[in-house]
């Protein structure tokens, strides 16, 4: 048997008792901001996305701690956390290719409701107008609402 310096059993590294207790503090404090701006109302100064950034940037935070203590990338080769960085990096150009993406079609979508929810809306509010209480309004859903009468004549009609 040949002898060897090798321990199968031994653990890369062990983390602190005082740095896991600091770091469930801070993801709890964190998680208690999230909630807090959840409930903040940024309308009113004029700052309506403010919410969602600010929320994205206390999960960065968290996600941040997450990954450097418990996954041991503080205790890592460089390289790793490089790696690390970079999926997020690249995950960020994707998401922003995206966006891009869809601010090209917004000009096309047509503001409201389309036609055949507006005619069900104002047969709606046509039989409200006229106090009938609890009866709902009834559109011929066999018609097509996209084309005149004359689409759908037969012969013996002309």
């Amino acid at each position: 048997m040949s002898s060897s310096n090798h321990e199968h059993g031994a653990v890369g590294h062990i983390v602190p008792i005082k740095m896991l207790v600091g770091t469930c503090f801070a993801l709890l404090i964190l998680t208690v901001v999230t909630v807090w701006v959840a409930k903040l109302d940024f309308v009113e100064l004029q700052l309506s996305e403010m919410n969602i950034l600010v929320a994205m940037g206390v999960a960065v935070v968290k996600c941040t701690i997450v990954g450097l203590i418990f996954m041991h990338l503080r205790w890592e080769r460089s390289f790793i956390g490089f790696v690390f960085v970079g999926s997020f990096l690249f995950v960020g150009v994707f998401i922003g290719f995206a966006l891009l993406d869809s601010a090209e079609y917004q000009p096309s979508i047509i503001p409201g409701d389309s036609p055949q929810i507006q005619l069900k809306l104002d047969a709606l509010e046509a039989a409200q107008a006229t106090g009938e209480h609890g009866v709902t309004a009834h559109v011929d859903p066999s018609a097509d609402h996209g084309s005149s009468d004359a689409d759908h004549a037969t012969p013996a009609d002309h």
